[in-house]
């Protein structure tokens, strides 16, 4: 059982919590400790389920789709961040803070950091990151010891003497911090003794930060790790988060990213602060009501679909911004479930650390990151897409293909491709010519610019002329989809649609590509372009979800 996870062994499970709703939580949690991927034996023996138990759950998130069933194993998918994404809409910083933390790290071109309070540990919450050989590998939702980190101690500058017991008793019970996998653990000394160790002087650290207004991690995670933590103050002095710049030694030593980051890294706290005190209140958001959903999903898969647990999960779903404190009554409205089904979801919820109350308000707290937040944020563009180019590659026995413009090429970066003799020998990584290829004219298309002069035929039908390639675009702009026949090379057919993120902006492009004894381009019109398209629709979706707090790299 890990700490920061479950409640403490001797705390009582209250007699209105909902058991199918603990297990599912407990598989979530499983799932993302094994980084988002399990077959259902070793969820099975990580959970401590029956197997017929596994099953059932993992057959009602799948209709969620909150994971994917692929043969024996258990994948995560980005809807799952839906839950996260209900916290970090209600918390509102990620909103209001981020692009002062991305200005701050483009500036310093060093990563930065904003992490929450979670009990005795902290969470992140942003990751703006280098890139480079040694750069910063945690992802939003991981969650670190307080003692191990800079923020940690300007957190525990707030904390009373029952947090500060609570974190004694953890690492009383966990002196390794076997239950923080984000980080390395520790090892102990010969002797057993814990001499050494970073919290050793965690309390003096603390003092140090209340005095000082900023704190400093020396190597704590691991060798060569370096932070610089000061704190994002709220309503009423409170600390709403602690923003850090993080380095490596063979850039900076501690002492020196004090002296020469200290007074930039003020300047960027005092910008967010000021940004909280201007926010304007936040417009609550449009309810999820989908209680009807999950009557109607437990009518078609019957004992399969585990109902209280998909009631319990969209409880979760009804916080957001403009949501963030919500009555028992305010609840049962936006989910559509009845009081009493809502009432036990919450103290189910509370017992196990996602939600909070005070008086008759309820909220949601950092622990909800937690289910599967940390290994479904390092998503890329291609590990969101490639599922669905899989499914689209077995119903139309076609190669399916995911590509991002590069210059003026196109370059694959995702592909599935159906078992035949002849096929189309396109792999990820490869770059052609964007105005001879269905995906980069749909690409192109939404750029609106007009075509390079000079383009050489690769084919008697390759179209050169500038004039005819601006008709070409703007049909494809009108249409919505590009087919390409024979211009790349003879006999090989493609037709493309673009792939949009939440602005509208063309971020990529899906093609299935064909040799054209296989199909007329009649039948790619009115066969594949319907399946390709419902393919880029849920492409979008989860795009969607997983990039609303993030940017989600294409390649």
């Amino acid at each position: 059982m890990l700490p920061n996870v479950t409640p403490a062994p001797d705390t009582a499970v209250p007699d209105e919590a909902v058991a199918p709703l603990m297990r599912g939580l407990t598989v979530l949690r499983r799932l993302t400790e094994a980084d988002g991927s399990c077959t259902l034996s070793a969820l099975e023996r990580a959970s401590g389920l029956a197997r017929s138990t596994v099953d059932r759950i993992t057959a009602t998130l799948a209709r969620m789709g909150y994971i994917r069933l692929d043969g024996r194993d258990a994948v995560l998918t980005p809807r799952l961040m839906e839950l996260g994404n209900a916290y970090l809409a209600a918390l509102r910083l990620p909103k209001l803070l981020d692009p002062h933390a991305d200005a701050l790290a483009d500036e310093l071109d060093e990563s930065v950091s904003l992490a929450v309070a979670d009990r005795d540990g902290i969470r992140f919450i942003h990751q703006a990151t280098r890139r480079r050989a040694m750069s910063l590998s945690f992802r939003i939702g991981d969650l670190l010891p307080a003692e191990r980190t800079a923020p940690g101690p300007v957190f525990a500058t707030e904390w009373d003497e029952e947090d500060w017991a609570r974190w004694r008793a953890r690492r009383a019970t966990d002196p390794e911090d076997r239950g923080f996998p984000a980080v390395p653990a520790r090892s102990r000394p010969l002797d057993g003794s814990d001499a050494g160790a970073p919290d050793d002087d965690f309390e003096e650290r603390t003092q140090r930060a209340r005095a000082q207004g900023w704190a400093l991690d020396d190597q704590l995670i691991e060798p060569g790790l370096v932070a610089l933590s000061m704190p994002v103050r709220g309503d009423g002095g409170r600390i709403a988060c602690v923003v850090s710049v993080v380095s490596h030694t063979s850039r900076h030593t501690a002492d020196d990213l004090r002296r020469a980051l200290l007074p930039r890294l003020g300047t960027a706290v005092a910008a967010m602060e000021r940004e909280l005190r201007k926010a304007p209140p936040a417009v609550p958001a449009a309810p999820s009501g989908l209680a009807t959903w999950t009557g109607a999903s437990k009518q078609e898969l019957g004992r399969e679909f585990v109902e209280s647990l998909a009631r319990g999960l969209t409880v979760i779903t009804s916080f957001g911004e403009g949501r963030s404190a919500l009555t028992l009554t305010e609840v049962a409205e936006a989910t559509g479930l009845p009081r009493a089904t809502a009432r036990r979801a919450l103290i189910t919820l509370e017992h196990l650390g996602y939600v909070t109350a005070h008086q008759r308000a309820f909220r949601l707290t950092p622990r909800v990151l937690g289910l599967g937040y940390p290994p479904l944020s390092r998503w890329t563009l291609p590990d969101i897409a490639t599922p669905h180019l899989r499914t689209l590659s077995q119903l139309l026995h076609e190669s399916a293909s995911l590509a991002v413009l590069t210059g003026d090429d196109v370059q694959y970066t995702a592909r599935v491709a159906p078992n035949r003799i002849m096929s189309v020998n396109i792999t990820p990584g490869t770059r052609l010519p964007a105005y001879v290829t269905s995906p980069g004219r749909v690409m192109l298309a939404d750029l609106a610019e007009p075509p390079p002069p000079g383009i050489a035929p690769l084919t008697p039908r390759t179209v050169t002329d500038p004039a005819e390639l601006r008709a070409v675009l703007d049909r494809v702009r009108r249409e919505g989809y590009a087919l390409v026949d024979g211009e790349l090379e003879e006999g090989l057919r493609s037709i493309a649609v673009p792939v949009r993120e939440h602005g509208g902006r063309v971020v990529a492009a899906v093609n299935v590509a064909m040799h054209s004894s296989r199909r007329t381009t009649e039948e790619c019109v009115s066969e594949v372009l319907p399946e390709l398209r419902t393919a880029a629709t849920r492409i979008e979706a989860d795009l969607r979800v997983a990039g609303r707090f993030g940017k989600v790299p294409s390649n």
